[in-house]
């Protein structure tokens, strides 16, 4: 592949870049959006999962600022497509009602590695 169609000439930094038209206030409204409903769905659904450990590594990890916000705009997708009432497979169906979230999540810890152990509790190393 050539510079030219890569056109990365003149960019300073990553802020630079189109991440599908997301920008950093766009992912904030976003973080918002979980912030507000993550707990909601979680106290409904929490003692039907198996995953709730991973979805709180998540929510640490969306909250550190350390974490540049490209890095917490792909988690906020993640969580967003958990709380959101629209899924593929819908979730008050009998015992695959989850699996499509699970496989949207388990995509992202994937993604993310081993990026994302310091960010779960202790108390689940037992």
């Amino acid at each position: 592949m050539e510079d030219k169609d890569l056109n990365i000439e003149g960019l300073e930094d990553l802020d630079e870049l189109d991440f599908g038209g997301e920008t950093e206030k766009d992912v904030n409204k976003k973080i918002e959006y979980v912030e507000e409903n993550l707990w909601t769905k979680l106290e409904r659904v929490g003692k039907k999962i198996s995953f709730a450990k991973d979805i709180f590594a998540l929510v640490r990890y969306m909250r550190d600022p350390i974490v540049s916000w490209h890095r917490k705009a792909i988690v906020v997708a993640g969580l967003v497509y958990f709380i959101s009432p629209v899924d593929a497979i819908p979730d008050i169906t009998p015992l695959i009602g989850y699996l499509d979230d699970l496989g949207v999540l388990t995509a992202l810890l994937k993604y993310l590695g081993s990026e994302l152990i310091p960010y779960y509790d202790p108390s689940y190393h037992a």
